[in-house]
């Protein structure tokens, strides 16, 4: 799929959520159970921060959309942060690298707090 959705796979272990059980039997009244399952929020920065202490490298992965795609062993190369710009709709100029970077950052940190991630506020902007 595109880089948006490999992010997400690195991220949320569950994205493959496991299938939902067979409907239960009882169908009694409410379903009040299912919408239960995606409540469960994923700790980004606590997961991101683990990742960073296994990594060789020092990466500044909370400001630097090069260094969160390198974290997560994704292709950080200018060609696949235009096509992840193209991805999130990115209406700027995807020539002026530094503009549209800061733009991505924080365009993936709100598509992943949107998604079921704990993304703290100032990741955010």
């Amino acid at each position: 799929m595109g880089i948006l959705s490999t992010i997400f796979s690195k991220i949320f272990p569950s994205s493959h959520a496991a299938p939902a059980p067979a409907a239960p039997a009882a169908s009694g009244a409410a379903p009040a159970a299912a919408p239960a399952a995606p409540v469960q929020q994923v700790d980004v920065e606590a997961i991101l921060n683990g990742l960073a202490q296994k990594n060789a490298q020092k990466l500044n992965w909370s400001t630097s959309i090069v260094d969160l795609m390198k974290l997560l062993d994704l292709d950080s190369s200018l060609t696949a942060r235009k096509t992840l710009a193209q991805e999130l709709k990115y209406s700027g100029d995807t020539n002026d690298s530094a503009t549209m970077n800061i733009w991505l950052h924080k365009q993936v940190m709100i598509k992943l707090a949107e998604n079921g991630g704990k993304v703290p506020d100032a990741l955010k902007h």
